[in-house]
């Protein structure tokens, strides 16, 4: 595999809607020194027929025969490339034409960055340049905070753009949905052969690594001008619709989260809003969503891997606690 700057990564799995618009959204970049690695997760649809239309445009591809999960191909792809930076990129996303360059561009200047986001819209049935120009523009992402009773949201996501998010300033993480990451932070926060947690599987597996970045010292920064359109297909406010498997990963994953990475001291901090939080969840599973109670199993299996790997960023952590305690924080913006 050849080396470049960039290396933008797509795990794919049955995203024959969107997979199209955002090849051909990778192709009109004014930054070229990038590369383009897809890993297909057992597509029962046309993705398939998509990448093999577009393979003079990659540089890696590969057709799983069982769907790895988010977490485990993005690894597989990592490995096979050599970057500077890497993109996470889901295939339900438009990149704007310069939002390489102006991505780059920032974080060459800022080197204390290990990750950075750029503003996500979401993406509406218009074609490409009518989104562009839409008079009102709804917010998808402008990167992650948490909360005090540790849920964690996309800042702005479904308000309408009003320039409330066009200063350039550090966040919690950015969003996986098109996560850019320097190398050398992803290979300070590995451990053995994992970058994302392969125990995630999907969901929340974002927030775990940002989590990490930022008890190693490494920061986020959003870069506003860096417009991207984003199909999201996964809302709190959608979870009785979604698959079981769905819900039981981000069961799953609210306490595998905090197992690897909360401290004490802001548990007891918070100790309040977490429970009443964690027994509303336990109350609607139980009543209302049963398939998720095997996350309970899941989860239990995990532990003594997920505290190794704990133990391993806190014997190396570069912050205090208290420092990293600033970001639980009601508002969606950190002044």
């Amino acid at each position: 595999m050849k080396r470049s700057r960039v290396a933008v990564n797509i795990v794919s799995y049955n995203s024959d809607r969107y997979l199209e618009s955002c090849l051909q959204s990778l192709k009109a970049q004014t930054f070229r020194d990038f590369s383009i690695s897809i890993w297909d997760n057992a597509s029962r649809d046309a993705t398939h027929a998509i990448i093999l239309a577009h393979q003079d445009q990659l540089d890696f591809y590969n057709f799983s025969k069982e769907n790895l999960g988010f977490c485990k191909a993005h690894n597989r792809l990592i490995r096979e490339t050599v970057s500077d930076y890497t993109l996470v990129l889901n295939p339900d996303v438009i990149l704007a034409p310069d939002f390489l360059e102006r991505i780059v561009s920032e974080m060459e200047l800022h080197p204390e960055a290990g990750s950075a986001t750029g503003k996500l819209f979401r993406q509406t049935a218009l074609p490409y340049a009518e989104q562009q120009s839409a008079a009102q523009k709804i917010l998808d992402s402008t990167g992650m905070y948490f909360t005090p009773n540790q849920r964690h949201f996309d800042r702005g996501s479904g308000e309408v753009d009003q320039g409330q998010f066009d200063k350039m300033e550090y966040v919690f993480g950015a969003s996986g949905a098109a996560a850019f990451y320097r190398r050398t932070m992803l290979d300070d926060l590995r451990y053995e052969a994992e970058y994302f947690d392969e125990s995630f599987f999907a969901y929340r597996e974002d927030a775990d690594l940002a989590w990490r970045a930022l008890w190693l010292g490494w920061k986020c920064l959003y870069v506003p001008d860096a417009i991207a359109y984003h199909a999201r297909q996964v809302l709190p406010k959608n979870r009785s619709t979604y698959p079981d498997i769905v819900n039981m990963h981000s069961f799953k994953n609210r306490f595998l989260l905090r197992a690897k990475n909360m401290d004490g001291g802001t548990w007891l901090r918070f100790l309040i809003p977490i429970t009443i939080r964690d027994l509303a969840a336990l109350s609607y599973v139980l009543l209302r969503e049963h398939a998720s109670l095997r996350a309970i199993p899941l989860l239990l299996r995990t532990l003594p891997r997920a505290l190794a790997w704990r133990k391993s960023i806190q014997s190396r952590k570069r912050v205090s606690a208290t420092d990293l305690r600033r970001w639980f924080k009601i508002e969606s913006t950190l002044g």
